[in-house]
This record gives C-alpha cells, sequence and structure tokens, in this order.
C-alpha cells in the first residue's frame, strides 16, 4: 500500500470498517461506494471481492494515491475527485471514514493532512452531510457503513440516519487510546466537555444503516 504525506494513513478505525464490511457479504457485481477514499485501502478491500467499486475523496492528493495503488494492486477502481457521492448512481454498499475530530476551528480546513479529521467544533460537519446524503445514494436494499469517534455523537448519528427513513444501529465498538491528534487537544476538549478530566480513550463505533 502506498502512503502519501497529507493522505490520512489507515488506523484503528480503518480496520473497525474493514471488518464490518468483510461480514457484508460483498461479492462479485456488488456495486460499493467508499466515501473519502484516503488511501483507498477500503476501496481495495471491496474491489478484491469481485465487487464494482467506486471511491471519490475531495483531496486531489487522496485521488491520486488511491489511483496509484489500485493500479499496483492491479485492480479496476474508479477513482473520483469530489465532494460525497459525485454522481446519480445507487449503490448496495456505502462505506466511509469522514473526518470526525471535534477541533477549535469553526469551519473544517480546506487543505492540508487535518482535513481528513477535523469535523468543526462538534466533530460532524461531515458525519451529518452523510446521514443527508445516505438515503439519496442507497440502492433499495443498500446498506450503509460508517465508523467515527462516539465523541461526536453516536445518538445524534442514529437520529440525523431515521430523520432520513433509514435505520440504523451500531454494530461494532472499540475503545482505545488518544492518539497524537486527541493529546495535542486535550485542555480545549476538557474545557468544553467534550471529553472528562480523567478521560483517555475515545470509544469508536461501527453505525450499520439500511432503508426502513
Amino acid at each position: 500500500m502506498l502512503t502519501v504525506p497529507g493522505v490520512y494513513q489507515p488506523q484503528q478505525d480503518t480496520h473497525l470498517l474493514m471488518r464490518a464490511m468483510c461480514h457484508e457479504g460483498v461479492s462479485p457485481g456488488t456495486e460499493v461506494l467508499d466515501l473519502g477514499t484516503g488511501s483507498g485501502v477500503l476501496a481495495l478491500c471491496a474491489a478484491r471481492f469481485g465487487a464494482r467499486v467506486t471511491a471519490v475523496d475531495i483531496a486531489w492528493r487522496a485521488v491520486l494515491a488511491a489511483r496509484a495503488n489500485a493500479l499496483f494492486a492491479r485492480r479496476r477502481i474508479r477513482v473520483l475527485h469530489g465532494d460525497l457521492a459525485g454522481d446519480d448512481r445507487r449503490y448496495d454498499l456505502v462505506v466511509s471514514n469522514p473526518p470526525y475530530v471535534p477541533a477549535p476551528e469553526i469551519a473544517p480546513p480546506e487543505r492540508g493532512a487535518a482535513r481528513s479529521w477535523d469535523a468543526g467544533h462538534d466533530g460532524r460537519a461531515v458525519v451529518d452531510r452523510i446521514c443527508a446524503t445516505a438515503p439519496l445514494v442507497l440502492a433499495p436494499q443498500g446498506v450503509l457503513l460508517m465508523v467515527h469517534s462516539a465523541l461526536c455523537g453516536t445518538d445524534d448519528t442514529l437520529a440525523a440516519l431515521a430523520r432520513g427513513g433509514l435505520r440504523a444501529e451500531v454494530t461494532d465498538r472499540e475503545l482505545i487510546p488518544f492518539g497524537p491528534v486527541m493529546r495535542a487537544r486535550l485542555p480545549w476538549l476538557r474545557d468544553t466537555g467534550i471529553v472528562g478530566r480523567d478521560q483517555d480513550k475515545e470509544e469508536l463505533v461501527v453505525i450499520r444503516a439500511e432503508h426502513a
């Protein structure tokens, strides 16, 4: 896997989402959309099962990295530069590991490595948009799998998906130590009450949604 500076590197959240994706019975002919593909690791995983994969990222550096990784792996993946879905197709499986880290800045960054994790004060700048987009891009029996930190509001995500007519639930959880980004902004996170005074771990959740 080619890694590129400034492109999100696969971490615990990536592997948690990959595990969930492998439980969905991806097979030849499955139409898969990877929103915010980064280096393309999830797209490649789906392609290895024979799926027809579309991967989208708003960062050109990520698009080029994903295209290169697909080429090196000899897998056919349609990698698009764009914001969220990018076209009018419907998909059997939509996967996303979006930016979700709460940040002191109100608006998410428009460039740089932090673009792949910073998501506004509440961490929901991209998560909420995916919740709104998912009902429009899922096939009738399609499934959305999204991973994010519980710090940005698991119940808020479930409620947002329900408002869009999707039945959603948490299917996996994992408690992990704070990484470098979270540790660097702990004073702000604690001052705002997002993180408890003695808290040194965050819970990652995988949310699965489908049409009700």
